[in-house]
């Protein structure tokens, strides 16, 4: 094959067959505003198209079949350490990120990519409960409150493994990074517990039913809850006092990346703090960008839902890779569900 001919076939490859420069990226849904991807097709001239996932696990079984091929994708911290142990992301040339410097230094060197090779922060919050003031008349500062049964059938849960059963460890007093056997089966046993409490374990359509008034109490991520708060007074959000999930959700380059100059130009594009403050008024979460912290109001930064303080994160912990212990986990959840 001739040089030339080889350059015209890596240059379509960019461009999706089609003429025009595209760029694949893959995020969790309604995580992004959608001025901000407008912005950047017309800054660049690159056609992005966009995809959604529910849950890390989701993406992660895409990114590694290939089903996908994606130059971006944005994972939370414990996925992006297996990708990394499993070795499908490509080093990140921070030469390029020149917007870099604008993420706090507590963003970086944390322990899922200690030497900030292979990710870059895009958003971190919490996990507590969401629930309307009007339906609860308990103090909610605990999670026993979704075990209790005068919430019958108005409980949502997280369709997650991860989020389920680590709130539920926190509750029993455990870490919600635990491999102990005799813990992991406590959670499961209090999950099966609660079941009849629970309305339904759901996703991204629990912000509707929370807004709509559908149930009284429900583990929702923060910056959903900060979405919600802002749609509906009658809602407000706690970190209860067990502790809970501090998360990080990071840009990666996946090593199936077919326009690897472009995601290097989105991510940068990302670090911008006009374009972060644009994305954390839109999506309501928290924002590693010094910048966009101080051009929001009070209100929110020092709403606990939006910028937790210390006192507000005592007892929590980042999720790790538990993949020596996942097949375990699978089993639980499979377990709680079949209940």
């Amino acid at each position: 094959m001739s040089a030339g001919l080889a350059g015209i076939m890596l240059a379509a490859a960019g461009c999706g067959g089609g003429g025009k420069e595209t760029l694949n990226v893959y995020n969790w849904g309604d995580y992004i505003d959608p001025q901000v991807l407008k912005d950047f097709e017309k800054e660049y001239n690159i056609k992005v198209v966009y995809e959604q996932f529910d849950t890390n696990e989701d993406m992660y079984v895409k990114v590694a079949n290939a089903s996908g091929q994606y130059d971006v994708a944005i994972p939370s911290d414990y996925m992006i350490r297996k990708m990394i142990n499993e070795d499908m992301l490509l080093p990140v040339d921070m030469a390029k990120i020149t917007n870099y410097g604008e993420i706090e230094n507590r963003f970086k060197g944390l322990a899922y990519d200690a030497e900030d090779q292979y990710s870059v922060p895009y958003m971190w919050g919490t996990v507590g409960i969401l629930y309307n003031k009007t339906m609860v008349d308990d103090v909610v500062d605990s999670w026993d409150i979704l075990w209790n049964p005068k919430y019958e059938k108005k409980i949502f849960m997280i369709n997650s493994l991860r989020d389920s059963i680590g709130i539920t460890l926190k509750r029993l007093g455990y870490s919600l990074n635990t491999r102990d056997l005799q813990e992991i089966e406590g959670a499961k046993a209090a999950l099966i517990e609660q079941k009849p409490l629970v309305l339904s374990y759901v996703g991204d359509e629990m912000k509707d039913k929370m807004i709509g008034g559908e149930a009284a109490l429900a583990v929702f991520w923060s910056g959903d809850a900060a979405y919600c708060m802002s749609y509906n007074e009658d809602l407000d959000y706690v970190i209860p006092k067990e502790g809970s999930n501090i998360w990080f959700d990071a840009m990666v380059i996946p090593k199936t990346a077919q326009n690897v100059e472009a995601a290097h130009l989105f991510i940068d594009y990302m670090c911008r703090p006009e374009v972060g403050l644009k994305n954390a008024e839109y999506i309501g979460y928290s924002s590693p960008i010094g910048k966009v912290r101080e051009q929001l109001p009070k209100e929110i930064t020092e709403d606990v839902a939006f910028y937790p303080g210390v006192d507000d994160l005592k007892n929590s912990e980042v999720f790790e890779d538990l993949s020596d212990a996942l097949v375990l986990y699978d089993r639980i959840w499979t377990e709680v569900l079949a209940e």
